[in-house]
């Protein structure tokens, strides 16, 4: 006796696998369909794809700047001060004083 339909997986007029087993339609290939699932949706003109976007990219934004603050900081500071320091020396350098104090060794 042949098992019908329905004892092998489903399905009605529809060809069988190799093993004489329902395939399922078209993206469930291997199984019966499946029951009691409910997805929702909303459509796309109802959405609003940008609420809250102002908002989270101040907050995400100084989270961020605030966990690598310490490694940028020190680097730039530094260099700040090195800058400084060799603009302020530049200018005494060629100042008249600078000049009297220097004028005859090379630097």
């Amino acid at each position: 006796m042949r098992p019908t339909q329905i004892m092998m997986g489903g399905g009605g007029d529809v060809p069988l696998g190799k093993f004489n087993k329902y395939l399922g339609g078209w993206g469930a290939l291997g199984g019966m369909k499946q029951k009691r699932i409910v997805t929702y949706g909303i459509s796309p003109n109802r959405q609003n794809p940008f609420a809250g976007a102002a908002h989270d990219a101040v907050f995400n934004t100084a989270r961020r700047v605030g966990s690598q603050i310490l490694y940028i900081a020190p680097p730039f500071i530094g260099a700040y001060l090195l800058m400084d320091w060799a603009t302020h020396r530049n200018e005494y350098l060629n100042s008249k004083a600078g000049r009297a104090e220097f004028g005859d060794s090379e630097e």
